[in-house]
């Protein structure tokens, strides 16, 4: 294959990922969507989890599809000599490289920045690790339920007066990879401006730190550790989820008076507009348990979705809350183009989640997760010029297959 333009703003950036799991695939894949060529190095002898995990066929693994579409495949044995060689030759022909191996494994591989930045001075390198690549604890690893721990979120998830129910792990995952996918953005605009390549050191706690700054700050400055709240808001009232008929259920946020002043009419209540103890947000605020009963006996006696739709017509930002189902099958998201069709080598087409985002210089995403070393081929043929008889000998010794 030759490479195919896909458009988009990163298109001619090419992106090596030395990744596994979910976090730094997730970084590819928000760069592949922008446009970039992303080719994942993999090895048989080190399959990522996700391509092995609970499935027969590593190239049809839901967990491995779900994070790696848009993608090239190659084939390197880094445990070797000369796949070590092989893969800086490439680091050299290439614009950012992505890795979050355990702690120091690139450097013993003969991998780390300062060797990698010997070949392609310019070279913009991300390293993803649970604390950062320096400190006294960046020798641990860990995974999204860690990250998102240790970060301080897992803390203040969950029920008032409960104990912590604990942060869904995607979200650790897709944070930590979304803003290292960000620091990339920003050190190629870096670099398109002064030439100048970066080394970008990403820590996973950190990254979940940055999500919860106003309780940072307000423990740093008065002592004050949050507690659990539920789906209550410190700003808004109401503001929570609510039972509706056929077990659905609503969320509902008031975002101001006026906003409270459309919902009581809408609830055939105009009178608990004007009543003292609900028409300013701090006094609502002061009494969230007696609004939740209010709205959870109005809205038990409606439809979820029919109520949504009523509420936002009115001003009042609502929505019924969605199985996997109900977001299947949603028509909205599918106009809107937030679901799209991808195919693999053999032609076999799905549906994937596409871009969250809508630009004017938007990339295609026409192609499903790679085959292990499916495009071998044009990465060491193409890229790297490597004749067929050079590739034979390579792969005979087991470097690359």
């Amino acid at each position: 294959m030759s490479e195919v333009k896909r458009g988009g703003p990163l298109e001619g950036v090419r992106v090596i990922e030395l990744t596994k799991v979910w976090a730094g695939p997730y970084t590819g894949k928000q760069l592949a969507f922008l446009g970039a060529e992303v080719i994942r190095i993999e090895s048989l002898g080190s399959l990522d989890v996700t391509r092995v995990y609970g499935v027969d066929d590593i190239n049809n693994a839901p967990g491995f599809k779900a994070v790696n579409p848009q993608k090239l495949s190659a084939q390197i044995d880094m445990k070797t000599e000369a796949g070590i060689k092989l893969l800086l030759d490439l680091l050299a022909e290439s614009d950012v490289v992505v890795e979050n191996l355990r702690p120091g494994a690139v450097s013993r591989l003969g991998l780390g920045y300062d060797q990698v930045k010997a070949v392609n001075p310019n070279i913009i390198y991300v390293s993803m690790g649970m604390y950062g690549s320096e400190g006294p604890l960046a020798y641990q690893t860990g995974y999204a339920p860690c990250f998102a721990a240790l970060g301080g979120l897992s803390s203040i998830v969950g029920y008032e007066d409960e104990a912590p129910t604990g942060m869904n792990i995607r979200y650790a995952d897709s944070t930590f990879g979304t803003a290292a996918a960000y620091a990339t953005i920003v050190a190629l605009l870096h670099r398109r401006r002064t030439g100048e390549g970066q080394f970008i050191d990403v820590s996973a706690v950190e990254t979940m730190t940055s999500m919860i700054g106003d309780s940072v700050m307000d423990f740093t400055l008065n002592n004050q550790v949050t507690a659990c709240t539920g789906n209550h808001h410190s700003e808004m009232a109401p503001h929570g989820v609510y039972p509706c008929q056929d077990d659905e259920w609503i969320a509902i946020a008031v975002s101001g008076d006026h906003v409270w002043q459309s919902l009581t009419e809408i609830m055939g209540r105009p009178e608990l507009a004007r009543d003292p103890k609900f028409s300013k947000a701090e006094d609502r605020i002061s009494q969230t348990k007696e609004l939740d009963r209010l709205l959870s006996a109005w809205t038990s006696e409606h439809r979820a979705e029919v109520l949504a739709e009523e509420l936002q017509k009115q001003g009042v930002a609502a929505t019924k809350s969605l199985s996997s189902l109900d977001l299947i099958a949603n028509q909205t998201l599918w106009m809107r183009g937030f679901y799209q069709e991808v195919s693999d080598k053999d032609g076999h087409t799905r549906s994937i989640l596409g871009p969250s985002w809508k630009m004017s210089r938007m990339a295609e995403v026409k192609d499903d997760a790679p085959q292990l070393g499916q495009h071998n081929d044009y990465v060491f043929g193409e890229i790297l010029g490597l004749s067929e008889e050079q590739r034979a000998k390579l792969s005979e010794q087991g470097v690359i297959r």
